[in-house]
């Protein structure tokens, strides 16, 4: 009796599967046709700032203050560093002092101006002595002004120990630290513009197929956690060097990479032919990827090879077929 049991339990099943086999619609099915898409290639590239510059200090002297360190964020003209010279704080108060003692000159003449003025105007003096306090009283303005000028020059020149930021970026290396005697000119720290670009060494045999205005994809994998981005293509050099030909791409976010990470770039080789069906159609089980394939009046499940997503916008969920469907198959929906 238990076997008659486990019998009849078995034939319900097959029951059940039969009728699961029944006709489908035709919103349920999907034609597999061929397709031209762009065959990809995986090159590496890295990631280059558009120019390294070096912020120079303006005056010699020793370094006092040092407000940045690498990996730092600046802006162009921010204070980096600050270079102080013990001659010039000397030669400042030496005419801080000249100063005094020619303005001590110059209303001295004028005092010696407005009196012989006086006394002139009353025919005291002679008025040879009026031109001659004149002319002292210019010489001494003169003098005072021409001292001042000079002060101006010496100013300017331990405001010129600031080092400023060239361009807006990020601080690569420091090449000094506090203390150092430097010169006027020596580099202090190298900075990398803000604009980084993704420098490609494609092999020469698909520089055919490279040109300004392809677009290009990074691993999704090398983007730490994030989903996969793209860029554009937007200078192809000219020479080739070492059997490669280098191409720039502009790739928004890359200012979160460091500097000279080598990423995983597909590119544009060419076009194949090839099998793009909506993923919603592919189920797996066990591990492996089946399709459900109609043949007359019923269905059965072909186990077949996954490639990558193709995003197109007649099928926003495309997925490559590697092998498993032909020309003419007619899937059907799970």
């Amino acid at each position: 009796m238990q076997r008659l049991a486990r019998c009849l339990s078995v034939l319900a099943a097959f029951a059940a599967i039969g009728l699961s086999a029944r006709p489908v619609t035709a919103a349920e099915t999907f034609v597999v046709a061929p397709q031209s898409i762009a065959d990809e290639k995986a090159v590496f590239a890295t990631v280059e700032s558009i120019s390294v510059v070096p912020a120079r200090g303006r005056i010699g002297g020793t370094v006092a203050q040092l407000k940045v360190r690498e990996g730092d964020r600046v802006a162009a003209g921010q204070v980096i560093a600050t270079i102080g010279d013990e001659k010039l704080v000397l030669q400042m108060k030496s005419l801080d002092a000249q100063i005094e003692a020619l303005q001590a000159q110059a209303n001295q003449a004028q005092l010696d101006f407005t009196r012989t003025e006086g006394l002139v105007e009353r025919g005291i003096l002679p008025r040879v002595k009026l031109d001659e306090q004149r002319t002292a009283l210019n010489v001494a303005d003169n003098g005072l002004r021409a001292k001042t000028a000079e002060r101006a020059v010496i100013n300017e020149q331990l405001n010129q120990g600031q080092v400023l930021a060239p361009a807006d970026g990020r601080v690569l290396k420091r090449l000094i630290t506090v203390g150092s005697v430097v010169l006027a000119g020596d580099p202090i720290v190298t900075v990398a513009q803000q604009d980084f670009k993704l420098r490609l060494r494609v092999p020469e045999r698909h520089a055919r197929f490279l040109k300004a205005g392809d677009k290009i994809r990074i691993d999704g994998a090398e983007s730490v956690g994030e989903a996969a981005k793209s860029g554009v293509i937007d200078l192809v050099y000219p020479q080739i060097e070492e059997g490669r030909v280098i191409a720039d791409a502009t790739v928004e976010g890359l200012g979160e990479y460091f500097v000279g990470d080598r990423l995983r770039v597909w590119i544009s080789g060419g076009a194949r032919t090839a099998f793009v069906v909506p993923e919603s159609y592919v189920t797996t089980r066990f591990g492996i990827d089946y399709v459900r394939l109609q043949k007359d009046s019923r269905t059965i499940d072909v186990p077949v090879q996954r490639g990558r997503e193709l995003l197109t916008p007649a099928l926003p969920d495309g997925l490559e077929i590697l092998s498993g469907v032909s020309a003419g198959d007619q899937l059907v929906r799970p």
